[in-house]
């Protein structure tokens, strides 16, 4: 199997609908640029691949190369290669300008083809989970990307599956697997976890902070793969197995769905006593030796901490045991969109306004603060329970051009008559419904709408202003 990096680096977009991207007959040329790592990682120049490039694995291929590695990043989505081929990737700040510049970098390439993890030492599996229609975890695509990686993987690679999934998953879809292939976990090849810390909408972090949870099959794995991650982290911390990692992962989303919940609680607690819900949260986390502060919001992404609990609960569920802190939380973010569509529909109504001949404009339609891209985001939810009841609806986001409702393309207006004099103006709207701010961007408009629900719980705008 042969990998031609600068071939690759040549094709224009288009290419990436109709042809291969990978072509396989310069492997001997590019192999002899580096040496592949099968002693001491110090010793040798590094190769990672990256499996999958959402915003968790575009933002560890960054991270990569910042460190000097070079990479080469594995997507199977057309759609998603192109994006981040074009700079639309949804990487903030200064993230977002590395990614552009680094499409003319030799040692950071972009391909469809799974294959291409025969050139790495360092192969990080970051494909996303999600949940099904009954809200159940769904590891199909994981499933099928460690299937991949493991019938291509070759000895003297380091694997480190960085995905949210079940506890004992590393061990049941590739360590197994490599086993029945002959390779011999821990002398052949070195199966690690790794579960995903990068903090979306947070720049520069990549796998630097907070340091990387590693657990390995045996000490060999955690060693070679510590060592390689070391490459790119200012700590890594170990724990005694797969298993141990991956529990951390869900402990860390179950807290933050308990911390989100209680949020909510205490929001609602402070409007019924007239207080400002924000400074509260504010001026608790001062105290020694550190409160963790959870400001109440409009809801979190499914994916954070919809999901990541799911595959702590499910499998208790199956065993007959139960999580009841955790799934009274869970249950308490799930239903905050509908909760707000709920609100909605109140001061629509209080507004004698008929649903059907109201217009509301959501704005705010990223599945997290600083990202592009729209994914589970509470928008999506709340857009539907309006439009089911029969209100017209449009949203606003500079960095979301397009949501998909029920399956169907949603575009995004602006409501700013300074930059679009051609659509609906601020005034136009019966209610608009703040779910989150872009930092730098003007929002001054906002106060011509007749009414805002600020879900923020921090803008002080509309001619009349309500909270959740």
């Amino acid at each position: 199997m042969t990998l031609d990096f600068l071939t690759v680096l040549g094709l224009e977009d288009q290419a990436i609908e109709t042809e291969p991207i990978v072509h396989w007959d310069a492997l001997e040329e590019r192999l002899t640029r580096g040496v592949r790592v099968i002693g001491d990682a110090e010793q040798a120049q590094v190769l990672a691949a990256v499996v999958g490039l959402d915003y968790v694995g575009l933002s560890n291929a960054m991270a990569l190369r910042r460190a000097g590695v070079r990479t080469v990043g594995i997507e199977t989505s057309p759609s998603r290669l192109r994006d981040i081929r074009s700079g639309r990737a949804g990487l903030p700040g200064a993230q977002g300008e590395e990614l552009r510049g680094a499409r003319d970098d030799a040692d950071f390439v972009l391909t469809d083809t799974v294959e291409a993890i025969d050139t790495a030492d360092l192969v990080l599996i970051c494909v996303p989970t999600t949940l099904d229609r009954q809200r159940r975890p769904n590891l199909d695509a994981l499933r099928r990307a460690c299937a991949s990686v493991a019938q291509y993987a070759r000895a003297g690679q380091t694997l480190v599956l960085s995905s949210t999934a079940y506890v004992g998953s590393t061990r049941e879809l590739l360590a197994e697997p490599l086993a029945q292939r002959g390779l011999r976990v821990g002398e052949d090849v070195f199966v690690a976890c790794s579960p995903p810390r990068v903090e979306p909408g947070v720049p520069d972090r990549g796998l630097q902070q907070p340091p990387l949870v590693v657990g390995g099959v045996t000490e060999a794995c955690l060693r070679r793969a510590s060592e390689l991650l070391g490459h790119i982290c200012s700590e890594v911390h170990a724990v005694s197995s797969l298993e141990a990692a991956e529990m951390v992962k869900l402990y860390e989303g179950a807290f933050r769905a308990v911390n989100v919940a209680f949020a909510f609680e205490m929001a609602d607690a402070c409007r019924t006593q007239g207080v400002d819900a924000v400074e509260i949260a504010e001026a608790a986390a001062t105290r020694p030796p550190g409160q963790i502060e959870h400001c109440p919001s409009a809801g979190i992404a499914a994916h954070r901490v919809g999901v990541d609990p799911r595959y702590l609960l499910h499998p208790l569920t199956e065993r007959g045991r139960t999580a009841k802190l955790t799934e009274e939380a869970v249950r308490q973010v799930d239903a905050r969109p509908r909760r707000l569509a709920m609100r909605a529909h109140e001061l629509l109504l209080r507004s004698a306004r008929d649903l059907r001949d109201a217009r509301v404009l959501v704005v705010g339609a990223s599945s997290e603060p600083g990202v592009a891209e729209g994914r589970d985001a509470p928008a999506v939810e709340i857009i539907e329970r309006l439009q089911t009841a029969g209100v017209q609806v449009d949203f606003h986001d500079p960095r979301v051009p397009v949501l998909f409702i029920d399956g169907e393309e949603m575009y995004g207006v602006d409501p700013d008559p300074r930059r679009d004099a051609s659509g609906f103006g601020p005034e136009d709207y019966d209610l608009a419904i703040l779910l989150a701010r872009r930092p730098g961007h003007n929002y001054g408009w906002l106060r011509r709408c007749p009414q805002v629900l600020d879900c923020t719980y921090r803008e002080h705008t509309g001619r009349r202003r309500f909270l959740p």
